[in-house]
């Protein structure tokens, strides 16, 4: 099953309302969806979605990597191409190699007869079958701002059975955020909780003050809390509150070593786009579950190749924790359909591989081929 060509489209998604965080924001996502076929007539897809603002991944740069990253998989088995990817490096271009070691592992699951999840398990030298990894993860409902969400909006998460509302903090003054969602804590039905992400907005007094005033809120979790995070600040705020602390990306910056022996939160945010693939995101899971630190993935408003990808992930992590995958509805258009959700819970098909397909309006142009020199 030898990687016969390679080929790319281009993509540059609105969104249907400007994605805002303490940290700035975005109003489209661009990126380049890959497809890679085999001489058998097998095809493999990966989402290369270089996270906003990111200058190391800047298009030009991100496409001529790609470019050179498929061009050398071309006549290789895609077991072999797998290997190969992993002596280069891995922090220079994350997005890159996410999408080519998606586009692989998406075949040679399909030849292995597993959906994705399944193979994400056998890839750790376990004894697989599909029916062992859930089709179904639970996912929490995306609603934006605190300052602009709308009753209305929570009140339609709630309708549709979503558990965990995430929401975006550390936009407005502190008083005002506190305000509105205990405005909006008297709306949610019991069992319904909230989940707030400041994006690094608060110096460690802020932070403080904010998570002691949700002290009697239904809130789960706060992530980034804080704008310069230190362990020993991350262990005091975790050590004052019942609600669970996470870490997404100051991960970049702190010891990661340091962090799963201290452990001064409870909880990391895994974002593939992040770890420059699905297997370091897996075994980046595996380490922090096994030092008592729990996970959840969540998706960077990738394209719907790419949270299928993360989906799958998650049903391999098979937690019973609520993942940040409800992204696509953010996006005015999409490069295919994208795993449906109901009930608070996303599916994944049980049909190997990736299971996923773009639209047909979606058109792919050769990025790599045999070579004929």
């Amino acid at each position: 099953m030898k990687i016969r060509s390679a080929s790319v489209h281009h993509y540059c998604l609105p969104l249907r309302a400007s994605w805002l965080t303490a940290a700035g924001g975005f109003r489209q996502r661009e990126g380049w969806l890959l497809r890679l076929d085999t001489a058998d007539g097998a095809t493999g897809y990966g989402d290369c979605a270089p996270l906003p603002g990111n200058a190391a991944e800047c298009p030009a740069d991100t496409a001529l990597r790609l470019r050179r990253q498929t061009h050398s998989l071309i006549g290789r088995q895609p077991g072999d191409a797998l290997q190969a990817i992993d002596h280069g490096s891995r922090g220079s271009t994350p997005a890159v190699r996410l999408a080519v070691e998606t586009a692989l592992l998406d075949l040679i699951a399909q030849a292995a007869g597993l959906p994705l999840a399944a193979y994400l398990l056998a890839c750790e030298r376990r004894t697989v079958g599909a029916s062992e990894v859930s089709p179904t993860v639970r996912v929490n409902a995306a609603l934006g701002s605190v300052a602009a969400v709308h009753d209305q909006d929570l009140r339609a998460a709630c309708a549709a059975r979503f558990q965990v509302l995430k929401l975006k903090v550390g936009m407005t003054a502190i008083d005002q955020e506190i305000g509105r969602l205990q405005q909006l804590a008297r709306l949610l039905p019991p069992g319904v909780e909230l989940r707030l992400d400041a994006n690094c907005a608060w110096g460690l007094r802020d932070a403080a003050r904010f998570l002691h005033a949700c002290a009697d809120l239904p809130v789960e979790m706060v992530e980034e809390p804080l704008a310069r995070p230190a362990l020993k600040q991350l262990q005091a705020l975790q050590d004052s509150t019942g609600i669970a602390i996470a870490l997404d990306e100051s991960l970049a910056t702190l010891d990661l070593e340091e962090v799963l022996r201290r452990r001064p939160v409870r909880r990391l945010v895994i974002k593939p786009t992040r770890t420059a693939g699905l297997l370091p995101a897996l075994a980046l899971a595996r380490r922090a579950t096994g030092a008592g630190v729990e996970c959840i993935v969540t998706s960077s408003v990738e394209s719907a190749c790419g949270v299928t990808a993360a989906a799958h992930l998650a049903a391999a992590l098979h937690n019973p924790l609520a993942h940040g995958l409800a992204t696509c509805e953010c996006l005015a258009a999409d490069t295919g359909t994208p795993p449906a959700i109901a009930n608070g819970r996303l599916t994944l098909p049980c049909t190997p591989g990736l299971s996923f397909a773009p639209h047909a309006q979606v058109v792919f142009s050769d990025f790599a081929g045999p070579d004929r020199s």
